[in-house]
C-alpha cells in the first residue's frame, strides 16, 4: 500500500482547502486513516482520524469544528476539509494508514500518533500556508 496526499496551497487566513489522501496497491477500506501536521521547528501533531466505515472520527483540540475528515472507500481516498484556517495551521500535512488503531478510542491523539508513527503507512505530505 502507499498513499499519496494532495490539495495543499496557499491561502489567507479565514480560507478553506481541501485535502486528499489517496491510496494504491492495496485498499483503504481496513485501515484506520489519520491527517497529520508538521508545522517548522515543531514535531508532527494529529489532527485527525476516521475509522474503516468512517462512523467514528477523532479530532484535535486545535481544529475542532474547524475541520472535517470524511472517507470515500470505493475512491479509496479519505478527506479533509479544512475550514476558518489560521496562521498556525501552517505546516506539512501528512496522511497515514495503519490497521493498528482500533476506534472509536479514547486514547489521547500524542498516543495514536506515536502508534501511526511505528505502525502506520505514511505520505510524503503535502504543504498547507495560511498567510496574508
Amino acid at each position: 500500500l502507499q498513499v499519496v496526499e494532495s490539495g495543499g496551497g496557499s491561502v489567507q487566513p479565514g480560507g478553506s482547502l481541501r485535502l486528499s489522501c489517496t491510496a494504491s496497491g492495496d485498499t483503504l477500506e481496513s485501515m484506520t486513516v489519520g491527517w497529520f501536521r508538521q508545522a517548522p521547528g515543531k514535531e508532527t501533531e494529529g489532527v485527525s482520524l476516521i475509522s474503516l466505515s468512517g462512523t467514528f472520527k477523532k479530532y484535535a483540540d486545535s481544529v475542532q469544528g474547524r475541520f472535517s475528515v470524511s472517507r470515500d472507500n470505493a475512491k479509496n481516498t479519505v478527506y479533509i476539509q479544512m475550514n476558518s484556517l489560521r496562521s498556525e495551521d501552517t505546516g506539512t500535512y501528512y496522511c497515514a494508514a495503519t490497521r493498528e488503531v482500533p476506534m472509536p478510542t479514547t486514547q489521547a491523539m500524542s498516543t495514536l500518533t506515536d502508534k501511526f508513527r511505528r505502525d502506520g503507512i505514511w505520505g510524503p505530505g503535502t504543504q498547507v500556508t495560511v498567510s496574508s
